[in-house]
């Protein structure tokens, strides 16, 4: 098996087109074509983590944050990213990044962080929008069923919780063969009257080039006829942040201390509790403090995340409860998330979680 391979499944669950303007995440370092001899899963790449990677003899480290955020002008070993590549290439060790294209799917970091504090109902805080496109073409009534279940099979015509959805209408079709065309139907030069489905489905347009591929290949036409639009609706599958609600309202001093426990923060920074009871809970793991707004729009209760600056607690305005549990706090379970992911694939190669404790704060 190819590194690849394992990467280019990762990229069917957290596509590369999600991550945000900011990010590096993908292959940072090695060749993808290599056999893979093993992987090792961390949330940070550092030289123990290398060096752990060396010992159990694997060759590709699936991290959450690219050890590379920024172009690099010297590697000379100046500081521990400079030693971390050069430890990484010397030793054939591949790394890959997978970081807020899975922060942003709704099967990602925020929805493991809900799992673990028992939240339920859970969906995006902020969807994203121009996601969407809306594919129309036009079919040959015979063929409609063929060109639908192609192009459903590569994951157009999901709304929501559903799937195989289009719009069909029929109507008439013209068309006149020139020279050098060999049409389906009709004859050379003659204009010519078909019965055609006008079929319109949507898709997220990471999928496009698929999904035109398949539309291509199942359509009778040898030149065929769709269109391609840009929707504003939101898509509520991808996005940052997540709100969920607890199963029944549930003490705030109580829930805080939960948090600390399930996530083994140090310590938690938290606003005034201004809510006995709290039900409606927003959270986003790493640094989300941008997302506060929005969490309030919805009247959650409470938000968590880490990385607040001082200044930004007072935004609360006593509308919310902020509690900053730490950025590695709550993204530490992306590696166990990873694994899972990996997991199901059935992959018959070794596969580690790194023991290595990168989070570089300590509490006194």
């Amino acid at each position: 098996m190819q590194i690849k391979e394992i990467t280019n499944h990762l990229e069917q669950i957290a596509p590369l087109s999600f991550q945000e303007s900011y990010d590096n995440s993908g292959f940072i370092i090695g060749n993808k074509n290599n056999e893979l001899k093993g992987v090792l899963i961390t949330l940070d790449t550092t030289e123990d983590v290398v060096e752990e990677a060396i010992n159990k003899n694997v060759n590709l480290i699936i991290s959450h944050h690219p050890i590379v955020f920024k172009g690099l002008k010297k590697i000379t070993g100046k500081n521990y990213i400079d030693r971390t590549i050069i430890k990484a290439i010397k030793n054939d060790i591949a790394i890959y990044a997978i970081h807020t294209n899975l922060d942003n799917v709704d099967s990602g970091v925020n929805a493991m962080l809900c799992k673990k504090l028992g939240l339920n109902n859970c969906k995006i805080l902020r969807p994203v929008k121009n996601e969407l496109r809306k594919l129309v073409t036009f079919v040959p009534k015979e063929y409609s069923q063929k060109v639908r279940n192609a192009i459903f099979e590569v994951g157009a015509g999901h709304i929501g919780n559903y799937d195989n959805c289009s719009f069909n209408s029929l109507g008439k079709g013209t068309f006149r063969a020139g020279k050098g065309a060999n049409p389906f139907v009709g004859e050379k030069y003659k204009i010519h009257f078909e019965e055609e489905s006008r079929i319109e489905t949507i898709y997220p347009k990471y999928l496009e080039h698929k999904i035109i591929s398949e539309l291509l290949k199942a359509h009778p036409y040898e030149e065929l006829a769709y269109d391609i639009y840009t929707l504003e609706n939101i898509y509520n599958k991808v996005g940052a942040g997540m709100i969920g609600e607890l199963e029944k309202e549930t003490d705030s001093l109580i829930f805080l201390k939960k948090i600390k426990k399930e996530l083994n923060s140090g310590t938690i920074r938290h606003t005034k509790i201004i809510k006995n009871k709290i039900k409606k809970i927003a959270l986003c793991g790493g640094s989300g403090s941008f997302l506060l707004q929005d969490a309030i729009r919805q009247n959650a209760d409470l938000f968590i995340s880490g990385d607040f600056k001082y200044h930004e607690f007072f935004d609360a305005e006593n509308k919310i409860i902020i509690a900053d549990a730490g950025h590695y706090e709550t993204e530490q379970f992306t590696k166990e998330l990873i694994f899972d992911v990996l997991m199901k694939k059935n992959c018959k190669f070794a596969c580690f979680l790194s023991k290595i404790n990168t989070n570089p704060i300590n509490y006194l």
